[in-house]
């Protein structure tokens, strides 16, 4: 694990300890968050926490033509009671996926300066927001960042039940359309995995994104 200094640069992944962490500190300027996307990096700290930079092994993906949709979820589509929209109101999108409870989580890795940071990106283009309202209220949404073929997935939350699966389902269709070659969701978790993601290779994920055969 290595502690970065004001150089704009991380350490290859593969030097990530067992638990993915590749590095600590720096900051979060634009700058070097967009590197650390392109690196198959991202942050994921406390507010009490330096910044803490990981690469897991293995990498939570979905391949876009894997996606689940569930009989009972292409009802709820079908049924257009949800409109969808992206990018429509990102801050409000980051600002409820940093309040929502979520099981075995005393609080949010989403900080204040988190915030800051990723609006930031978004007003450059880079980080995006699906939005799902009900009634003209917003009820769910997620957002990441855009690589260009692979978007990295960062949080999404839901205040009515299928709100979530809605944002996911619509940006996974937007990626298909768009020839996206991946949605990375990460790490592990059982929610992901049934929707289609599944666990492959850190390597294999490099390969990918940074568009090696």
């Amino acid at each position: 694990m290595i502690q970065l200094t004001q150089a704009l640069e991380f350490p290859n992944v593969n030097t990530a300890n067992r638990d993915g962490i590749v590095a600590v500190g720096g900051d979060l300027s634009p700058e070097r968050l967009q590197l650390a996307y392109k690196s198959g990096i991202f942050p994921w700290f406390e507010d009490e926490d330096p910044i803490i930079w990981w690469s897991p092994n293995p990498r939570m993906v979905l391949f876009l033509d894997e996606l689940r949709v569930t009989k009972s979820m292409r009802n709820v589509l079908n049924r257009g009671e949800f409109e969808v929209t992206f990018n429509k109101d990102f801050k409000s999108v980051i600002s409820n996926c940093q309040k929502i409870k979520r099981d075995g989580q005393n609080g949010t890795w989403i900080t204040n300066d988190m915030i800051d940071a990723y609006c930031n990106l978004h007003e450059l283009g880079i980080a995006q927001s699906v939005e799902v309202w009900q009634n003209d209220q917003l009820v769910g949404g997620l957002y990441g960042i855009d690589m260009g073929h692979v978007f990295c997935g960062e949080s999404m939350f839901s205040k009515v039940s299928n709100a979530s699966k809605v944002a996911f389902i619509s940006l996974v269709r937007h990626l298909e359309t768009n020839n996206y070659q991946l949605l990375d969701c990460q790490v592990y978790n059982s929610h992901l995995e049934s929707l289609g993601c599944r666990e492959i290779d850190r390597d294999d994920f490099m390969k990918i994104l940074q568009n090696k055969d």
